[in-house]
């Protein structure tokens, strides 16, 4: 996954996506986000349950641990790996959802520059991406979105892929009573198929973060 994605329409659509009952504390507003080119280290709304329950935030995308000071902080954590690597021990428990109404990658095609490719679902609805993160209210907050192996065509695009979970899973993964193991058997086996998405080719407007708008994320022959 290539780092850029989509968060343009409004938290109450996302929350509404999750059909939970419960009140939400909205921390992101009521208006819609409005960005179609959102790039790591920035902010980005989450969606999560602790235990005041259901929560919406603006949370920095990227996270790593306070011991590693050598390296930038990743943006992605790979499936196979975030339940038991050392790197994201102390974030492994806190999930939430990043709900996105698309993501970004770049395919080499053969030309002076990568063609970029805008994926998202094909019914239409936000893409509700796993994620895990630490939410103390600092400075080192942030989270990182769990990847996998990409499958079926989304292979021609890129290697990896979000773990994207249906709504009824991802009020699963956020709740707290979820033990861990059942949480990483989630994602490794029921995240939603390559079937779920559809691609195109966009403009290579958005491979400069100051551009944003509608016209970013339109097919172009």
């Amino acid at each position: 996954m290539c780092g850029r994605l989509s968060q343009y329409r409004g938290i109450h659509d996302f929350v509404e996506t999750l059909s939970m009952p419960q009140a939400w504390r909205n921390n992101v507003g009521e208006q819609p986000l409005g960005h179609y080119n959102v790039a790591p280290t920035t902010q980005v709304a989450v969606l999560r349950v602790d235990d005041a329950g259901p929560r919406a935030d603006l949370v920095r995308w990227g996270w790593r641990p306070h011991w590693a000071t050598d390296r930038a902080a990743p943006i992605n954590a790979r499936v196979e790996k975030v339940a038991h690597g050392v790197f994201f021990r102390a974030i492994w428990p806190h999930r939430a959802i990043t709900p996105v109404d698309g993501w970004y990658e770049w395919v080499d095609e053969g030309r002076p520059k990568k063609q970029p490719y805008y994926i998202h679902r094909c019914d239409g609805r936000p893409a509700l991406c796993a994620a895990i993160g630490q939410f103390a209210g600092n400075d080192h907050d942030g989270f990182v979105i769990i990847t996998a192996d990409a499958q079926g065509g989304l292979v021609d695009v890129h290697d990896r892929r979000p773990v994207v979970l249906s709504s009824d899973l991802a009020v699963e993964w956020v709740a707290a009573s979820l033990p861990s193991e059942h949480a990483e058997q989630l994602l490794l086996n029921l995240s939603e198929p390559a079937e779920a998405f559809v691609w195109h080719r966009v403009g290579t407007a958005v491979g400069n973060i100051r551009n944003q708008g509608l016209e970013l994320i339109k097919p172009i022959p």
